[in-house]
This record gives C-alpha cells, sequence and structure tokens, in this order.
C-alpha cells in the first residue's frame, strides 16, 4: 500500500479552479473535496446532509449546500445560486451514490427507481444545471462516479446497482462526445472501498489482484487526475481504479 495515501501534495493543481462536488459529506466525496481544497480549489459541496457538510468543512474555503440530487428543480436553483457566489463553475465530481442489494425477484419498484434516480438520474440533474457554466470556459472537466461493478457485475443481488453504474458509465462516453471540445467528460470505476459501503463486503478483496481494499484517498486521486491538466488529452475515458478486479 503507498504510504500515507491520504497525505496532501500541495502541488496546487487545481489553483482557481471552481468544482462541483456531490456527496461530499461522507465517504470518496468527502475526502475528495479536502484533496481538491489542498489543490487549491474552490469548492461547491452538495449532500443532503448538510450539517455533516458543515461539521467537516466549517472554515474552509468552500460552498456548502443541502440539497437531494434526484429533485431537478432544487439542483438547478442551488447550482445557479453557487455559480453566482464563485462567479463560476469551471468542473464537477459526481460522487453521491446509493447501494442498495438483494434477489432480483424481491427488488421493488420503489428500490430500484431510487438507485436509479440517486446514481444515474441524479448525476445527469447535476451536470445539466452545471452545463451553462461549464461551457463559458475552456478547460471544464466532468468526472462520475462509477464503479467496478459496473463494468463487471459479477455477484448476486447487483440488479439495480449494477444496471445504474453502467449508465453512469454509457452517460460519460455519450456526453464526452457531446460536450467536446470545451468541456471533457471521464469516470472512474472504483472497486472496494473502505467506506461503509464496503461493509459486508470485505473479505471479498480475495477477488482483486492487490488483495486489499482502496484508501478514499487513492480514488479521490484519480479524479484529481482527470480534473487537472495533466489529463488534458483525456475525454470519454474510463477508468478502473479497482486494484485489480475486473482483469482477475
Amino acid at each position: 500500500m503507498p504510504d500515507n495515501p491520504s497525505k496532501p501534495s500541495n502541488n496546487a493543481r487545481l489553483a482557481g479552479r471552481r468544482i462541483v462536488i456531490t456527496g461530499a459529506a461522507s465517504g470518496i466525496g468527502r475526502v475528495t473535496a479536502g484533496l481538491f481544497i489542498e489543490e487549491g480549489a474552490k469548492v461547491i459541496l452538495l449532500d443532503r446532509n448538510v450539517d455533516a457538510l458543515r461539521t467537516a468543512f466549517e472554515g474552509l474555503d468552500a460552498v456548502i449546500a443541502g440539497v437531494d440530487i434526484t429533485r431537478e428543480e432544487k439542483v438547478a436553483e442551488v447550482i445557479a445560486h453557487a455559480g453566482k457566489t464563485t462567479g463560476g463553475i469551471d468542473g464537477v465530481i459526481n460522487a453521491a451514490g446509493i447501494m442498495v442489494t438483494g434477489p432480483t425477484a424481491e427488488l421493488s419498484p420503489q428500490i430500484w427507481r431510487q438507485v436509479i434516480d440517486v446514481n444515474l438520474s441524479g448525476s445527469f440533474f447535476v451536470i445539466q444545471s452545471c452545463l451553462p457554466w461549464l461551457r463559458r470556459n475552456e478547460f471544464s472537466t466532468i468526472v462520475n462516479v462509477a464503479s467496478g461493478a459496473g463494468l463487471l457485475p459479477n455477484a448476486p443481488g447487483l440488479a439495480a446497482y449494477a444496471a445504474s453504474k453502467g449508465g453512469v458509465i454509457a452517460l460519460t462516453k455519450a456526453l464526452a462526445a457531446d460536450l467536446a471540445p470545451n468541456v471533457r467528460v471521464n469516470c472512474v470505476c472504483p472497486g472496494m472501498v473502505d467506506t461503509p459501503m464496503a461493509d459486508g463486503f470485505r473479505a471479498n478483496v480475495g477477488n482483486y489482484a492487490l488483495k486489499r481494499i482502496a484508501a478514499p484517498a487513492e480514488i479521490a486521486r484519480a479524479m484529481l487526475f482527470l480534473t487537472s491538466l495533466e489529463s488534458s488529452y483525456v475525454t470519454g475515458a474510463t477508468l478502473a481504479v479497482d486494484g485489480g478486479r475486473t482483469f482477475h
């Protein structure tokens, strides 16, 4: 495992960038927000749990908003206000997501819609609301968080989750073609990450070539690469950050 993967690089690779990050109150979203702040970004942090956002980022250079990303009208309102507050938006990280597992025969229509709404439709609503801002800049970026399950759903009970994340991968490719050349769109596909979402799956690390779970910072650094100019010739890419799960 890399030495202290959560240690910031202090390279200011995002200096002056204004980045929307969803799901920023916990997990990958929270760690990514912290890393981006360290790298000089002005962050706009969205989550349903606004109290957790305030606790985590109080006193830091961040715009904080509580919002359910499945409510498109509210998303549009929050993004419009945030864009005016920061003077623009030139990056998006779609890290909000939920995981519900269970036998397909027992999957209710309500649960199916909830997973699709949060993981896929919510990501689209955020991007759509940010587009008027993103298109004003030459080097805007969007990074969506999909999943290794979207690439290779190789376990039972993943129908809704895998479908939603497979949709995120397809959406990423479609948007990369649609929004070029001014907006680059990519996605990362994490494997198992050390967050509460991994509870119940931690024994499965034997299926990973690297034989361990990922630190959230390792996923955040992949998104930093795709957001920074270091990836200036990358769009429409699906980056598996999964310890070798999808090839092993």
